[in-house]
């Protein structure tokens, strides 16, 4: 692009505009020896890390990557083209442009000129249309409005545009270009791109039009119509109603929609902070676009299916480019222009209130996908979104949307930060200490095991040793324990032996006493007999009136614990067998059983908290 200026100016232009003064005007800059850092205004971030150097002209942000000289620094800030944003700095120092390829220009300002005519065109077919002003007051479009767009309207015929500016001058090449006539198959001459339609004049950033888009006002397809690309037009870099915005020098508000109309109505009732992307996806360049025109970002797209999809694909990009944004979901499937003038400014504004951001919505978009009453499609749901969390950084908003797939699944967030994050035992011992299940539901499973002693919090070692302790001075305590655990239960080697001990003395005899115990259990050689005592003979500081209700408790301590350690080991195995690379014909149907297993233990887990 450099070949089209003389290099002499370029220079010339970079040293009268001293880098440090032209980004001061957008960044504010603080002095760290011979360079200034200040925050990157192309990506969002809380600690310096844009850097300025006036000795070597030229700046660079250590967080995104961007750098340049000043040149480099004004493409990118106004979104413009090199040759714009050598013109834009030589406006602003004084300088005039030689340029070696004149014509290129002179070609760039034709098309400026003829898109102007055009416009002027369509705006005196739509005040000479009745059926077209009819369309637009029939969707309350008030003329205020219509003169702020300068909106205009493509009549039926075929070449009455083309006629037009050929009477005003204009060639065909030149109108060819412009994307507003299109050459017949036949070759044998042009035709209108639009016809029967509402225009939508598209505006850079310095009001020049660059574009058109064009609506139906019948049943026709496609819909919408717009400008190729051209010299002057790329769809990727513009947004419609971006003029408009860039009258304030910021917006604390951006909402972008998908189509003219929805803009154009929005205006119409008072939000006079709406832009749309010009007939395709969000693109990287758009998003950095809105970025600079406002400050809260809020995607609005159509209700339906189509703009869903197209919302979450809105809402990656900007991600991409970190630049926060929100969703607002509009029910029943309306457009932003069905909705505003189905309920008005004032109910529209309060949507913000309720606006999902990243996280949120892609738990809204995934719930939609998938029956939450099937066990694998829960899984596979929670698989789904919980990828989109590992980039959560706060504990607190984690800890927060683990909350709300929960509520939503049944599985507990302690599983789910553990599908997201991975699962690690991190315990050195790993050995086996029985082979019978703590639970007889699991009985008969090969898969069952215990964890070993070194795994239990102390919490439960020291609930399972103080129900112990009770259970030998007080037959009511054993009564009341035997409803709910085994011998089984009790992972402590020492509280299982004396466990099976009670249990059996108990149902042959009514009462027994700490003597009696130690007496006949001295005689077992795999007792150890002193830590018996230990536990026979402490001192569990529970008085005879809390009695009951600390039982209670303490039973709760283990039943819960046991059913987190099953599940614990539930989802290791599913991990295990799920990433194993030489899967075996009944691994799925292993995997399968497993998740519906943890189901039903997430549930019985819910009923204990």
């Amino acid at each position: 692009m450099s070949d089209f200026i003389n290099e002499n100016i370029l220079e010339k232009i970079k040293e009268n505009n001293d880098i440090l003064d032209v980004v001061s005007q957008y960044v504010h800059l603080k002095g760290t020896g011979s360079n200034y850092v200040g925050l990157c205004p192309f990506h969002s971030e809380k600690t310096p890390s844009f850097t300025v150097s006036p000795s070597k002209g030229i700046f660079h942000c250590f967080g995104c990557g961007e750098g340049g000289d000043v040149i480099s620094f004004i493409m990118k800030i106004e979104n413009l083209s090199f040759v714009e944003a050598v013109k834009f700095l030589a406006d602003k120092s004084g300088i005039y442009i030689e340029e070696k390829d004149k014509p290129m220009e002179k070609e760039r300002n034709r098309l400026f000129q003829i898109n102007r005519e055009s416009a002027y065109f369509f705006y005196r077919n739509l005040m000479n249309n009745t059926d077209a002003r009819k369309y637009l007051y029939k969707r309350s479009i008030s003329d205020t409005t219509i003169n702020l767009f300068k909106l205009g309207f493509a009549p039926k015929s075929w070449d009455s545009l083309e006629k037009y500016l050929k009477s005003k001058g204009y060639k065909e090449y030149e109108i060819e270009k412009s994307g507003l006539i299109i050459k017949r198959k036949d070759k044998s001459g042009y035709y209108d791109e639009f016809r029967n339609r509402i225009i939508f004049p598209i505006y850079d950033r310095k009001n020049r039009i660059i574009g058109f888009g064009g609506r139906v006002i019948d049943d026709s397809q496609p819909k919408y119509l717009n400008s190729p690309d051209s010299l002057i037009f790329s769809k990727g870099h513009n947004l419609f109603a971006a003029n408009l915005l860039e009258k304030k020098s910021h917006n604390e508000r951006i909402v972008l929609v998908e189509g003219y109309m929805d803009v154009v109505s929005l205006f119409n009732k008072g939000i006079f902070y709406a832009v749309a992307s010009l007939g395709t996806a969000l693109t990287k360049d758009q998003g950095k676009l809105l970025s600079k025109l406002g400050d809260n970002i809020y995607i609005c797209y159509d209700g339906d299916e189509a703009g869903l999809k197209a919302a979450d694909r809105a809402i990656d990009i900007l991600k991409q480019e970190d630049i926060k944004a929100e969703v607002i979901v509009l029910a029943d499937g309306k457009d932003p222009d069905d909705y505003i003038k189905s309920y008005g400014k004032e109910k529209f504004e309060s949507l913000f209130e309720n606006a999902l951001d990243y996280i949120e919505y892609k738990i809204f978009f995934y719930e939609r996908k998938y029956n939450l009453n099937d066990t694998e499609e829960k899984i596979a749901f929670t698989r789904d979104v919980g990828k989109f969390l590992k980039d959560v950084k706060s504990p607190i908003e984690l800890d927060a949307y683990m909350e709300k797939i929960s509520q939503r699944t049944g599985i507990l967030k302690e599983a789910i930060k553990k599908e997201i994050f991975g699962y690690n035992l991190n315990i050195e011992n790993k050995s086996i200490v029985n082979n019978r299940y703590i639970n007889k539901k699991y009985k008969n499973n090969k898969d069952n095991i215990v964890p070993v002693v070194s795994m239990l919090q102390p919490a439960r070692l020291e609930a399972e040793r103080t129900i112990v302790k009770l259970m030998v001075n007080n037959r009511k305590v054993y009564e009341r324990v035997k409803n709910f655990l085994k011998p089984e239960d009790f992972v402590d080697e020492d509280c299982k032996k004396l466990t099976f001990f009670l249990f059996e003395v108990y149902e042959k005899e009514k009462d027994i006493n700490t003597k009696e115990i130690i007496k006949k259990l001295e005689g077992k050689t795999d007792v150890r007999i002193e830590n018996i005592q230990k536990i026979i003979h402490m001192d569990p500081k529970i008085l005879p009136e809390n009695m009951g209700t600390i039982v209670e408790d303490l039973i709760e301590t283990i039943v819960t614990s046991k059913l987190k350690m099953r599940r614990s080991y539930l989802i290791e195995r599913i991990s295990k067998l799920d990433s194993k690379n030489d899967k075996k014909e009944n691994d799925k149907e292993i995997v399968k059983k497993l998740c519906k297993e943890l189901l039903e233990l997430d549930r019985e887990l819910k009923l204990h908290q």
